[in-house]
């Protein structure tokens, strides 16, 4: 913002130096003109032009070209004409050279003020404050997301007609998994933007998910809002291809997903998408039935194919840090309240949690295998049929007094980075998990730190 202000004001200079100039040339102008005043002869020469006609009329009236009464219209139409020559030549008194000069910083404090008035109201300063907040606060792990998710939130209060704050906020709130604030702020920014099909979708999409998937009458209510406003709504298609998909309705969901790829500009939306797709015909497979709409490959062949691609899992032995033990008995909840996530993440923190698997501090130390039954979303799992979204996974396990998903202060977490997904096929049916590879092992061993 000081560049700002520091631009705003070089640009006032030169205004400032144009409205002081008439002040600075004043006294030489006041000198000019009260000179051509004094030395001004046109009054004289009008009475000259006036003598020289009134005699040229006597001497008519003597030479008896006019009479008496000609002579005297015409002296007294030389006489109106003198009189008007003589009042347009009337002037005021010329006023003091630094007469008015109090005007001129009052008409500059006035442009100063009308100026950052204006900006205020048609500018970007908003806008400049959201980005400078952005930049501050780059993310590169859980403390810095949080700090800017605070950053942010400060800048919606200090301005809250600000659409993009709102829209910058929200998907922080929502990769955060805080869908209350996620739905908040989403909320504000529809208020602001009126009902646009996408951020109704988007609204949607979260009221799906906050009620665990489920299609409740209000997301229903909203899903037909935005069908009727728009029939290929990517997001919109997208949801009601994940409540088909999780009711095993998986041709149905191949279709709204079909419908949604269309949609998408996102490239990796649009591959997670097909991954879906991919593992709705891997269900299909599996249960016997034919996929009609594949037309690339038959249906023999694309379930050979997600056979063969086979089913991601990671086998952990989570445990906890014994010094550590003090500060869990130390929480505001006892152990079997307290809240344990075990969660894979993208390496590259891209897509929504891959896997989670919730229980209590509790049954710590314990073993825990994550597979494609625990993702969020069918398009964003460990596993996808043919291609693979993340070779390298990062693992947290955090203990969690408030039982939020997104890390807070005091919470006892422990980190895994850069796993490789192993993968297991039909070849690999009859290993019995004996011969399995070893689990990881996953040590909560840090406290978070705000």
């Amino acid at each position: 913002m000081i560049l700002l202000w520091l631009a705003i004001a070089v640009l006032l200079l030169p205004a400032g130096w144009l409205l002081l100039l008439p002040l600075r040339r004043a006294r030489r102008v006041h000198a000019a003109q009260q000179a051509f005043e004094d030395n001004d002869s046109l009054g004289a020469e009008n009475v000259r032009v006036y003598r020289r006609r009134l005699a040229s009329l006597e001497r008519g009236h003597a030479r008896g070209e006019l009479d008496d009464t000609a002579l005297a219209e015409g002296r007294v139409e030389l006489e109106r004409s003198l009189l008007e020559d003589a009042e347009a030549l009337r002037r005021s008194p010329l006023k003091a050279a630094g007469s008015g000069r109090v005007l001129v910083p009052v008409l500059l404090v006035a442009m100063v003020a009308g100026s950052l008035y204006w900006y205020q109201r048609e500018g970007a300063s908003g806008d400049l404050a959201l980005a400078q907040a952005i930049a501050a606060t780059p993310i590169h792990d859980a403390a810095s997301f949080n700090a800017r998710i605070a950053r942010l939130r400060a800048e919606a209060e200090a301005q809250p007609d600000n659409a993009k704050v709102w829209m910058a906020l929200f998907p922080l709130y929502r990769d955060a998994g805080r869908l209350d604030e996620a739905m908040q702020s989403l909320e504000a920014l529809i208020a602001l933007e009126g009902r646009v099909p996408a951020l109704v979708a988007q609204l949607a999409q979260l009221k799906f998910f906050a009620a665990q998937r489920t299609l409740t009458d209000e997301v229903q209510g909203l899903v037909d809002e935005v069908l009727a406003a728009d029939p290929r709504q990517p997001t919109v298609l997208g949801l009601l291809g994940i409540e088909a998909f999780e009711q095993a309705r998986y041709p149905e969901a191949i279709d709204y997903w079909r419908k949604a790829i269309a949609g998408f500009e996102n490239p990796d939306a649009a591959k997670a998408l097909r991954e879906g797709i991919a593992a709705a015909r891997q269900r299909m497979a599996s249960a016997g039935e034919v996929d009609a709409s594949v037309a690339l490959d038959s249906p023999a062949t694309a379930a050979a194919q997600d056979s063969q691609a086979g089913t991601a899992r990671l086998t952990l032995k989570v445990s906890l840090d014994p010094a550590l033990e003090a500060q869990l008995a130390a929480m505001p909840v006892s152990a079997d309240e307290a809240t344990l996530f075990i969660v894979a993440r993208d390496a590259e923190g891209k897509l929504p949690p891959l896997a989670v698997v919730r229980t209590t501090a509790d049954t710590l130390p314990l073993t825990v295998t994550l597979s494609d039954d625990d993702a969020m979303a069918p398009m964003a799992r460990l596993s996808m049929a043919r291609l693979s979204m993340a070779e390298r996974v990062t693992l947290v396990a955090r203990i969690s007094a408030s039982g939020q998903p997104a890390a807070q202060s005091g919470d006892l977490e422990g980190k895994l980075e850069n796993v490789i997904v192993t993968r297991s096929t039909e070849a690999d049916a009859d290993v019995s998990h004996e011969a399995a590879d070893a689990p990881l092992m996953l040590r909560i061993d840090h406290r978070v730190a705000r």
